[in-house]
């Protein structure tokens, strides 16, 4: 059966020059895992494997990029995507959704890309999610962002984190608003204290400069 995944022109454009991302617009069909992916959700429930599957058709597809056919995305004991030796990546997934992006390691140390549905991170959440000085932020947007602002602060850290965890496997990042570009609940800009975060409020992309943070 042939990958319906699909290269993504518009998610690449968060990521530097060699990066391919991939996307796909639906849940993945289970069928299509690899033996040594599905041994991962034998278990799961039906939407877990779904979501599971996008993210590894996306991914395989991006790889095919690079000459790498058929390369089954296994799971560490971390629960982060094992690569091949020469490439990193990063994958995301939720209702509907999946997308990866890879890129040579000789030209990335690491990758990260998180997805969110606006609306899904609770009110009750947003104390937890954000530092005092990123809800005074949301708290000066209208009522009608705040949704989308919070869901773009909690959907960069997750990217960066992916990416942070794969470099040092730690943590701690503050994500504020720029000063330069005010936010829009289309197309919004963040900055962090470690990195530059741009784009669309559901989907957040990050990179570290080759070799080491900044």
């Amino acid at each position: 059966m042939t990958n319906p995944a699909t290269l993504s022109n518009d998610l690449v454009t968060l990521f530097p020059p060699g990066a391919v991302a991939a996307e796909l617009r639906e849940p993945g069909d289970p069928q299509l895992l690899l033996p040594a992916e599905a041994m991962y959700v034998r278990r799961a429930v039906p939407k877990r494997v779904r979501e599971f599957a996008a993210g590894r058709l996306c991914a395989r597809r991006a790889l095919a990029e690079f000459g790498i056919v058929d390369f089954p995305i296994q799971v560490a004991d971390d629960r982060q995507p094992v690569w091949p030796g020469s490439m990193v990546g990063s994958i995301t997934h939720t209702a509907g959704y999946g997308a990866a992006v890879v890129s040579e390691r000789r030209s990335a140390a690491a990758l990260g890309l998180d997805s969110e549905v606006v609306g899904d991170v609770k009110a009750e959440l947003w104390p937890r999610i954000c530092v005092p000085t990123e809800s005074a932020w949301v708290e000066s947007l209208p009522a009608s962002e705040q949704a989308a602002a919070v869901t773009l602060i909690f959907s960069a850290k997750e990217a960066f984190y992916k990416l942070q965890e794969a470099v040092t496997g730690k943590f701690d990042l503050e994500v504020v608003a720029s000063d330069a570009t005010p936010f829009d609940a289309s197309v919004g800009s963040l900055a962090s204290r470690r990195s530059s975060c741009r784009g669309g409020a559901e989907q957040k992309g990050a990179n570290p400069p080759r070799g080491g943070r900044r």
